[in-house]
């Protein structure tokens, strides 16, 4: 099957396209013939190198995290699916690569596809939904009433955990440029803060929940717009020692994480604030529950552009490029 892989971590390196084997399906896998595939921010970082403590995955790998297919074939224990069910997940970690013709995933990290998506819509969820509800419903466990703060309202994760979060109640500040106000409005969100000539630390005040997606300057600024036991959640770092808990890390990792998330941790407890981070997981359950959102109107897909799959490096670079509005998706069929 063809595949694109990286064989060493690099920043400015290409992947490649080369001919792998069809995955093995074990008991409980559904072997997936992929019609489509997410990009994400995710791919990128770790084709740098930059989650090789916590993933040490080994080289060469298959990269992707996002998927959309037609199941081809089912392990002998699979209940939940069989084949010629259209389906739609996140692959668990040491489980990616949905940058392929096929892929093997546990039938505990998968859901059915939306009925009211196609396969590019639906192959444009699975993380950043997964991500949102994790973050939101999980963790923050957002009631009517909070107020949440979503930085970069127009990314992938932004503009699902802004219809999310208004779902639940909440009433939503976010950043953006203006050229994204009007799409952010039409999402939910009741207040839009222009980046690039507004401070939203002095726009914002007293809420309950942030969800960090941006740089150590922006996190360490979102503890002041907190009320005293709000709740920072961060999805892009630093990581804390429970984290490395949470995955059962070696003792050496923890240490590390401890070191690089000392200064954070330290600002958010003398006001009150608690500091996690958030890596999200495959998870079916959780993605059964966000179809049934999308099916009833609730969370529709916001697309940037489609590439074809052969074109996947020139998706990954406009990925990185920080302009998209919503997410990319390479299409397979």
């Amino acid at each position: 099957m063809k595949a694109f892989i990286i064989n060493k971590y690099s920043k400015n390196s290409r992947l490649e396209l080369v001919d792998m084997p069809v995955p093995e399906v074990k008991d409980n896998d559904v072997l997936v013939d992929v019609y489509a595939s997410g990009l994400n921010f995710l791919d990128s970082k770790i084709k740098a190198g930059e989650f090789k403590l916590i993933l040490p995955y080994k080289l060469p790998l298959i990269l992707g995290h996002d998927v959309a297919g037609i199941i081809t074939k089912v392990g002998k224990n699979v209940k939940k699916f069989k084949v010629g069910d259209e389906i739609y997940a996140r692959p668990s970690d040491f489980r990616i690569g949905t940058f392929a013709a096929f892929i093997a995933i546990d039938e505990k990290d998968v859901a059915l596809k939306p009925k009211n998506l196609s396969m590019e819509e639906a192959a444009s969820i699975p993380l950043v939904a997964l991500t949102a509800w994790q973050v939101l419903v999980e963790r923050a466990q957002i009631k009517e009433g909070d107020k949440v703060f979503i930085q970069a309202g127009s990314g992938g994760v932004g503009t699902i955990a802004i219809q999310l979060a208004k779902h639940l109640g909440a009433k939503v500040a976010t950043t953006a440029s203006i050229k994204s106000s009007e799409l952010l409005k039409e999402l939910g969100a009741d207040l839009i803060i222009d980046y690039k000539n507004e401070d939203f630390e002095k726009r914002l005040s007293n809420y309950d929940v942030v969800l960090n997606s941006q740089d150590k300057k922006t996190l360490e600024k979102s503890i002041n717009i907190l009320k005293s036991g709000g709740k920072l959640i961060s999805i892009s770092g630093p990581p804390t020692p429970d984290f490395a808990k949470e995955i059962g890390a070696p003792w050496y990792v923890k240490k590390i994480l401890s070191l690089i998330s000392a200064g954070i941790r330290k600002k958010a407890r003398n006001r009150n604030i608690d500091y996690s981070f958030l890596f999200m997981r495959a998870q079916g359950e959780q993605l059964s529950k966000i179809t049934a959102l999308i099916e009833s109107g609730i969370i529709k897909p916001v697309m940037d552009k489609i590439f074809p799959f052969e074109e996947l490096n020139e998706a990954l670079s406009y990925v990185e490029s920080g302009r998209t509005k919503g997410k990319v998706v390479v299409k397979m069929k």
